[in-house]
């Protein structure tokens, strides 16, 4: 069986951070759990190192010394995961919005199906228990209808907290330079992976719909984010569209 580690990346986290779902990954067969503090100034570096210390084979903390946003601790700590020789990484919200068997769902499904790509998608349905605010929801829609636009294949939900990748050359050189966006950086690891030498094909990507999800306080989300968003995602459009045009000028020659 494949060993996974998953990343929880983690900025003033102190008071929403579950010890009891950061042990529940490690119930699970040959999965680690990889804390990452991305500078925070309050109590969290300490917090992390404590819940590493109850199973110090199993969870460790990596303390990072300046606050450069999720975007980053979650590349630094994929990498991290990948040269020490885990087959399988992926990452989880530190509010466990999507709590820790959720994830573990998902990797069962990479491990039984062989897909590269499976990501969480919250979509509210009958047996299953998702709780959104009308507005998050709302929001949310036109933000995938965008992002679907973007990349041009059909993603339902590229934000939610819970992803899981098999290691691959496609994997290894989309987390080989920092993304360039903060709040969708999800959509840049996604765009990277689906274009380039090594790509990944559309059929590599699976998304499974979660049982249980929640909505937690204390969300870093604010308008000032979302409408960079909306920016990043008009960015990586028109980025995309000038390596193509440059693509087929090359060929045309």
């Amino acid at each position: 069986m494949s060993k996974a580690l998953v990343i929880v990346p983690c900025f003033n986290e102190e008071r929403r951070l579950r010890a009891d779902e950061v042990l529940r990954l490690i119930s699970a067969e040959k999965v680690d759990v990889l804390l990452v503090d991305d500078g925070s100034i309050d109590g969290t570096a300490s917090l992390l190192r404590e819940i590493s210390a109850q199973a110090p084979a199993r969870v460790r903390a990596l303390i990072l010394e300046r606050h450069d946003g999720k975007a980053e601790a979650v590349r630094r700590g994929l990498q991290q995961g990948l040269a020490s020789g885990y087959e399988i990484v992926g990452f989880l919200d530190a509010d466990f919005s999507p709590l820790a068997l959720e994830w573990l769902r998902l990797l069962g499904v990479l491990r039984a199906t062989g897909m590269r790509v499976v990501l969480g998608s919250r979509v509210r349905r009958a047996g299953a228990q998702v709780e959104r605010l009308a507005v998050r929801h709302v929001v949310g829609r036109i933000f995938a209808t965008a992002v679907s636009i973007t990349l041009e294949h059909p993603f339902y939900d590229t934000q939610c907290g819970a992803k899981v990748f098999l290691d691959t050359p496609a994997l290894r050189r989309a987390l080989a330079t920092p993304f360039q966006s903060r709040w969708v950086f999800d959509v840049e690891l996604l765009s990277r992976l689906l274009n380039g030498p090594d790509a990944l094909a559309f059929g590599d990507f699976v998304e499974v719909p979660l049982l249980r999800w929640r909505d937690v306080g204390g969300s870093k989300l604010r308008l000032r984010s979302m409408l960079r968003a909306g920016i990043d995602l008009a960015r990586f459009k028109v980025d995309r569209n000038k390596r193509r045009r440059g693509s087929t000028r090359a060929v045309a020659a």
